[in-house]
């Protein structure tokens, strides 16, 4: 056999492969370097994103309502997971899942490579989850939104998802000024994805602006508890009540009844979680009685002591009956606003017109949405025809033929209050005062604002509204509320709007009761929560009274003189 010549074969053999080996690692060593630099880098090189911090709501005296805290969020690999791992049980008991239902998950996603499993767990519960040491399973810090207030706020500041991006309410409309920058880092992750250096910050994050409304939470609960009480005696489908600073046109309260806890979003979507205060629209009815009052005395034909004719307590107009609950014969026209007269208004609405009523209503606010910038907010409905027929002109006079949002009826009576100037409504603390435009004289707003004085007096139809230690002035309202088939005359909406001290106002209220039971006079069902509300509103910014009884000094026997 020939020994040398495989011998020499196998020598040829190892010196060829030998020869590969080092073309091979030349190759890889030079001609590829960079190359290969590269690609390890992308599998290890990482810049990740470093959490920014959303800006901080508050009320207008700092009391947090919408923060931010620190959380962790769980995330797996399902193909690295051994879900036969002895401290599987656990890992699952701590993150609130059933050890089968979570095995179950991850035999599901078997074919995936990353999946959310929790994204707001206590830096506790992280850190134990850590040390199980489970093939898999990560931590990243993150943050989560809070609100401390519950569901007393939940339709003003709305609420954020998961990503801590505004969906709702404040949160929505002030979500890039809330919102921060998150930051950008390098970092080298192991073949697993953990991090395992930190090389470099290339941007650090930015935190978000905090915001200061001008809510005051103290006002804002005794609005909510007050509506809550009220729509759950009266059963209710919904309320709203509005507190205005007349000074500024500050939103001091806005509570919505339903609500709902912003903390944990379940239960039915049946309306509880709109804030109806500016997305639901109703026909305000008598309440707008106070700014027809106003359009006639403008016009120059009437004086708050003119005489209305109102027998036999019933008019027909276009075929149409309007009548009023009482025959209250010959009267004024401050008393028809006391006794909130559906005649007298007809009658002076016929006198006047409907153009230059639509127009007062205009100016006021109603038709267009308000400045208070709320996602959602609808304008409600005003009609600017130039013919009016005869019946619609009377409607209009007593606050139908048109629709408004609870916030603009807060609007317009924030400029009667103020003798006539409008100011824009605001959500935003505001420490400077807007000059406003003026809509009505101040000579006719001041004859007005009396009238709705009388409103609260021993013969008006809102007595139940007036505080201890102030003069209220206010107007109450009953509409029915319109169906398929017209005016569906068993079901209601109650409200009263109002303002205090009558000499110098300071705070506007408005309250809407939606379909109540039992009782559906405003001046039964809403005229109370006005009550209720302003008292404490009126007490917590410590607004002198200027209705207190008189003192009366008693005369004390005088001891006889020793002699």
């Amino acid at each position: 056999m020939n020994y040398a010549g495989r011998f020499y074969a196998v020598i040829g053999l190892l010196v060829i492969a030998g020869i590969c080996l080092v073309l091979r690692m030349a190759d890889l060593s030079i001609i590829k370097h960079n190359f290969l630099l590269k690609q390890g880098d992308a599998r290890m090189h990482r810049i990740v994103s470093v959490p920014a911090h959303r800006g901080m709501i508050t009320d207008r005296n700092g009391k947090p309502l919408a923060v931010s805290a620190q959380v962790n969020a769980v995330w797996v690999n399902p193909k690295l997971v051994p879900l036969d791992h002895p401290e599987f049980d656990e890992f699952a008991k701590l993150l609130g899942w059933a050890p089968t239902k979570l095995r179950h998950r991850l035999f599901q996603s078997k074919n995936k490579t990353f999946i959310y499993l929790n994204r707001s767990l206590p830096p506790g519960q992280a850190e134990a989850i850590k040390n199980l040491d489970i093939p898999g399973i990560y931590t990243e810090k993150t943050y989560k939104r809070f609100y401390p207030e519950g569901d007393v706020m939940a339709h003003i500041l709305g609420n954020t998802n998961v990503d801590d991006a505004g969906q709702e309410g404040i949160e929505l409309e002030f979500d890039e000024w809330l919102r921060g920058v998150p930051g950008k880092k390098e970092v080298i992750k192991d073949r697993l994805g953990q991090v395992v250096a930190e090389l470099n910050t290339l941007r650090q994050p930015r935190e978000g602006h905090d915001l200061a409304l001008s809510i005051d939470s103290r006002i804002q609960f005794i609005a909510y508890r007050a509506i809550a009480e009220t729509v759950e005696e009266y059963h209710a489908k919904a309320g709203t009540v509005i507190v205005v600073n007349v000074n500024n046109g500050e939103i001091l309260a806005m509570a919505n009844v339903p609500s709902y806890n912003p903390n944990s979003i379940t239960g039915p979507r049946d309306g509880r979680y709109r804030n109806r205060a500016v997305t639901d629209t109703f026909e305000p009815g008598s309440t707008i009685k106070a700014f027809s009052a106003a359009t006639f005395l403008q016009s120059g034909k009437f004086k708050p002591d003119s005489i209305i004719d109102t027998n036999p307590g019933r008019i027909t107009i276009d075929g149409n009956t309007i009548s009023d609950v009482h025959n209250y014969g010959v009267i004024t026209v401050s008393q028809a606003v006391q006794h909130s007269s559906n005649v007298a208004m007809s009658k002076m609405a016929a006198v006047v017109g409907a153009q230059q009523l639509s127009k007062t209503l205009f100016n006021s606010g109603f038709g267009e949405k308000t400045a208070s910038g709320f996602p959602g907010e609808v304008s409600g409905t005003l009609s600017a025809r130039q013919k009016w027929r005869p019946i619609e002109t009377a409607t209009l006079a007593m606050g139908y033929a048109m629709s408004v949002t609870p916030l603009q009826l807060a609007q317009g009576y924030t400029m009667l209050a103020a003798g006539g100037i409008k100011r824009p409504i605001s959500i935003v603390k505001n420490e400077r005062v807007n000059s406003g435009e003026r809509i009505l004289p101040e000579n006719v707003v001041q004859e007005v604002v009396k009238m709705l004085g009388l409103v609260t007096e021993k013969e008006g139809t809102g007595t139940r509204a007036n505080v201890n230690g102030y003069r209220v002035g206010g107007k109450t309202g009953t509409a029915y509320i319109a169906g398929k088939h017209g005016y569906d005359h068993s079901r209601y909406i109650s409200s009263f709007a109002g303002i205090a001290p009558l000499d110098k106002p300071q705070l506007v209220c408005i309250v809407v009761v939606t379909e109540p039971q039992s009782q559906h006079f405003g001046g039964v069902v809403a005229a109370p929560v006005f009550s209720k509300v302003m008292a404490g509103a009126l007490r917590i910014l410590a607004v002198p009274p200027d209705n207190l009884p008189p003192v009366t000094v008693e005369q004390q026997p005088v001891p006889p003189a020793k002699t």
